[in-house]
């Protein structure tokens, strides 16, 4: 994780559906550590609780998660809520009225992380970025490689797991991905 943060990782989210709360929560509070000393956002996927015990900027959920209004109920307003949003806008408007601070669709491409993923076309993308007043991810089978329409079209971050994690040099996979924003007009 290290090298992906030197590389250019600007937000790290922690996903484990295990079920040994002390051990997840010493890996959360350790990589919030890690995190906050690359200057990088720290977020916790599906577990407010675990969010809130470990001092993470914030919390991610999906379909099947609390309501971001709910979440701002308990959590407050310091807490960054994002949204999957899979290949809807209407998730997506319908999470940016209660609440959520980023809304992420996908997947774009085909993934090797969840190979089942519904897939979002670049148009969605597009109009998500013209119709809603938060920031769009994309995350799905992302690369340097094919990222540019992506960041073209306007998502303002790109979800990524193998694309560097899985890569011979994390620091180069990560630095070719964050490069994509430097490179736009």
């Amino acid at each position: 994780m290290s090298a992906g943060l030197e590389g250019g990782v600007r937000t790290v989210q922690y996903r484990d559906k295990g079920h040994d709360a002390e051990r997840r929560l010493a890996e959360a509070r350790a990589l919030k550590g890690i995190c906050a000393k690359a200057g990088a956002r720290f977020l916790i996927n599906d577990d407010p609780a675990l969010a809130a015990a470990c001092g993470a900027d914030g919390v991610h959920v999906g379909r099947e998660d609390a309501d971001p209004a709910e979440l701002r109920r308990q959590y407050g307003p310091d807490l960054m809520i994002g949204v999957s949003c899979y290949d809807s806008l209407e998730l997506a408007r319908a999470a940016v009225a209660s609440g959520a601070d980023y809304v992420a669709f996908g997947s774009a491409f085909a993934s090797p992380t969840k190979p089942g993923a519904v897939r979002a076309p670049l148009s969605l993308y597009r109009d998500a970025v013209g119709a809603l007043p938060v920031p769009v991810v994309a995350i799905g089978g992302i690369t340097a490689a094919n990222g540019r329409p992506l960041v073209e079209v306007g998502c303002q971050a790109l979800a990524v797991i193998s694309a560097v994690l899985d890569a011979p040099d994390p620091r180069g996979a990560a630095a070719g991905i964050a490069g994509l924003f430097a490179d736009l007009p």
